[in-house]
Order: C-alpha cells, then sequence, then structure tokens
C-alpha cells in the first residue's frame, strides 16, 4: 500500500505539469527509458554468460551500456498499459497486444534502417514474418503484470528517492545530457552499420536483395581515403563485431548469414568463461529458485 500512496502522490504532483502523458512527466519517461535500457543490458550481458558463456555486447549502440529495445519497450508499455491498469486479466492482454505490436514494428524499422535482422522467429510456430510468434506474446502479457505490479513501482521509489538527494533541476540536466548522448550514439551507430553492412556485402559477394545498391554505395564510401581512414581506426569489423555479435542478413534465397562467421579471425565476445564455472553458476541461480 505505502508503494502505491506514494506513486499516487508524485503521479498527482506530476498532473499538474503542462507536460504529461497519461499523469506521467516527460522527465519522468525520460528517466525512465535510461533506467530501463541500463537494465536491460545488464540482464541481456547475464543471460549471454549463463547460456553461451561468454561475456559479449549486448548493447544497441556503439558506446555506452544500454540496451536501448529494453528502455523504449518498457516506456511504451508503462504509458500504453496505463489504460490496461486495472486488474492482471487486463494487464496480460494489454501486454500481450501492445508488446506483440511494439517487438514487430522495432523489427521492421530496425531491418529497413539499418538492413540487417536482430531476431528471428521463423523456427517457432505461430510466428508472423518471424518478427513475432505467439510463446514471446504470451511473455509480453506475462511481463506486463510483472512490470506494472511490481517493477515499475520500485522503479518509481528509487526515482523519487534520487529526487530527495539530488535537486530535480541537476536531474533533468543530468536525464537531458544522457539522452542527448543516447541520440548521437544511436546517430553514429546508423552510419557505422550502413558502412559495415555494405562492405560486408561487398567483400563477401553476398547476394542480397538490391545488391546493385550496396556495390554503388561501397565505391562511394570507400573511395574516399580520410573516410576510410576514420572508419578503419573508429569502425573496424573487429570493433563492429564485437559491438554487434548477433549481426546477421537474409540473401535472396533466404539463407540468413551471421557476420560473425565472414570474419573467423576475430572472436565475437570479450571472455570465454570456463565451462565448469557456467554450470556452477546455472546450478547456483536455479538452486535459488
Amino acid at each position: 500500500m505505502e508503494i502505491v500512496e506514494e506513486k499516487n502522490v508524485t503521479r498527482n504532483t506530476e498532473e499538474k505539469s503542462k507536460h504529461t502523458i497519461f499523469g506521467i512527466s516527460i522527465w519522468r519517461i525520460l528517466a525512465y527509458f535510461i533506467i530501463y535500457s541500463f537494465a536491460g543490458y545488464v540482464i541481456e550481458t547475464i543471460f549471454g554468460i549463463i547460456t553461451k558463456g561468454t561475456w559479449e555486447s549486448r548493447q544497441s549502440f556503439l558506446y555506452g551500456p544500454f540496451c536501448a529495445i529494453y528502455g523504449l519497450g518498457a516506456v511504451i508499455m508503462i504509458v500504453s498499459l496505463q489504460y490496461f491498469n486495472k486488474n492482471n486479466n487486463t494487464l496480460f492482454w494489454g501486454g500481450f497486444i501492445i508488446g506483440s505490436i511494439t517487438e514487430y514494428i522495432i523489427s521492421l524499422i530496425g531491418e529497413m534502417i539499418f538492413n540487417t535482422i536482430w531476431w528471428d522467429y521463423s523456427n517457432m510456430p505461430l510466428n508472423l514474418n518471424g518478427r513475432i510468434c505467439v510463446f514471446f506474446s504470451i511473455f509480453w502479457g506475462l511481463l506486463a503484470i510483472y512490470l506494472m505490479t511490481y517493477v515499475n513501482p520500485k522503479v518509481d521509489k528509487l526515482i523519487n528517492k534520487m529526487k530527495e538527494k539530488i535537486s530535480t533541476k541537476k536531474l533533468k540536466i543530468i536525464t537531458t545530457i544522457v539522452i542527448v548522448f543516447l541520440f548521437i550514439d544511436c546517430i553514429l551507430t546508423g552510419i557505422a552499420l550502413k558502412f559495415f553492412v555494405v562492405r560486408m556485402v561487398y567483400n563477401n559477394n553476398l547476394n542480397v536483395y538490391e545488391k546493385e545498391k550496396y556495390i554503388k554505395q561501397y565505391s562511394e564510401i570507400y573511395s574516399n581515403t580520410e573516410l576510410v581512414e576514420f572508419i578503419n581506426k573508429f569502425w573496424s569489423d573487429e570493433k563492429m563485431i564485437k559491438t554487434f555479435p548477433n549481426l546477421k542478413i537474409q540473401e535472396v534465397d533466404n539463407r540468413i548469414v551471421y557476420f560473425d562467421s565472414l570474419l573467423p579471425n576475430i572472436q565475437p565476445y570479450y571472455y570465454k568463461f570456463d565451462q565448469t564455472w557456467r554450470q556452477e553458476l546455472s546450478e547456483r541461480i536455479k538452486g535459488n529458485y
């Protein structure tokens, strides 16, 4: 009850602000994005260590420990689920629908802008174009319940405590700086990914859709000596593979090509853990549950 009451007081205060969405201030929404993006990076990193035994990059952009899909997904869910926040049943179906739509759109946009496939559910039953499937849609529904009834109230409490220790003005400045950093990081990542995908298609003669376009872009980009020197220094194959180890592209025959398989001399991770240690960690985690 204390968390709910504290949350209501906070929301009522923020409703007085002109810049709110469903009673949530824009500043708080941006704070949600940053917090959940960082939490997503931590979760994904731990998940990678447990499932693959490797510490690999799970960040969304070139720089910074942030997994933006978690931040964006959390913000969309929190804001959209205000309408469904009546009981667990409505939260589940709200999460099922909103999570599925969000996942599909993000997958589509990612493929259109970056020309890469971030995830593929084609081998799973009841999938739609490999972008979403019923299994993960159910997961989104369950996550909505957990997010709105347990996780986000704690995040609200954390933000409120931060506001008690640091002035709201300073917190807004910090939030703005981080958001601007992420925005610039996103733009740089888009450019770097374009350069990387173009040279991978060209150097490996990949039979992708609109291959002529990639060849033309390669000639335009890599004929510039100064630009090539910059790319080799900051956005080399090693940098791109270690930052985005799961990047892949689809050829015209629907064959999925993972870029790390085309660069076998580059290890797509930072560190590989001993199998015994990995097994012990998994057993400890299972034992706690």
